[in-house]
């Protein structure tokens, strides 16, 4: 086997566990979201172009509660504002110009960025690529299922997917702790998030908590 192969056949595996999580938290946007006025086509085609459930569900209450499109994207948005720091950690690993670039890290994930991290500072892309392959296949699926079938699935809130999105991120945190170049940041962002979620809106936490990344860029 080829290394390239061998670096992505890894990253599947790798990505199983995240996928699983992902198919019962997608499969819960999409009842939400048809629970809030969605059609199905809208809830699936919205989980396969956003394809961040933090984003997606902060969208999703702004337009449950009354907000506009524009509130939506907005909150959209502040939630994903992490995937700036760790889009410039990631970019001296991706080969090719700019548009090139930039079409590879649509495979970043939360999870896949985690698990590609070599520890020193770059990153193996294909690792990348093939842990987010199976996290995005569930992700459809789920969304595909929670569209056509929310009726028969119930109320989400009774799944306790409130547990989920914290064990998620803790998981990803776990890992990168066993990382020494990236110790210090990792516990730093979790700090600032933590610290912020009492007094602050969802989604000013994560993107304060971005911030650490400046640390482990002056180290």
């Amino acid at each position: 086997m080829t290394p390239v192969r061998k670096s992505f056949w890894a990253g599947v595996r790798l990505g199983v566990p995240f996928a699983v999580v992902g198919f019962v938290l997608s499969m819960s946007f999409s009842v939400l979201a048809r629970n809030a006025g969605f059609t199905a086509l809208q809830a699936i085609v919205t989980a396969a172009f956003v394809f961040a459930g933090s984003a997606q569900f902060a969208a999703l209450a702004v337009i449950a509660s009354g907000g506009t499109a524009v509130a939506a994207v907005a909150a959209g948005t502040l939630m994903n504002g992490r995937f700036l720091a760790m889009g410039t950690a990631l970019a001296p690993s991706l080969p090719g110009r700019p548009l090139k670039r930039a079409i590879q890290g649509q495979a970043v994930v939360d999870s896949s960025w985690a698990l590609a991290d070599r520890g020193d500072g770059t990153f193996d892309r294909w690792q990348l690529f093939g842990s987010t392959a199976p996290q995005y296949i569930t992700w459809l699926l789920g969304a595909t299922v929670g569209a056509f079938a929310g009726d028969l699935l119930g109320d989400p809130s009774r799944w306790g997917l409130d547990a989920i999105f914290p064990t998620f991120f803790l998981g990803i945190l776990i890992a990168d702790l066993r990382n020494p170049r990236g110790r210090v940041v990792a516990l730093c962002g979790a700090a600032i998030a933590l610290a912020l979620v009492p007094f602050t809106p969802p989604g000013v936490p994560i993107l304060a908590a971005a911030a650490a990344a400046l640390l482990g860029l002056r180290r």
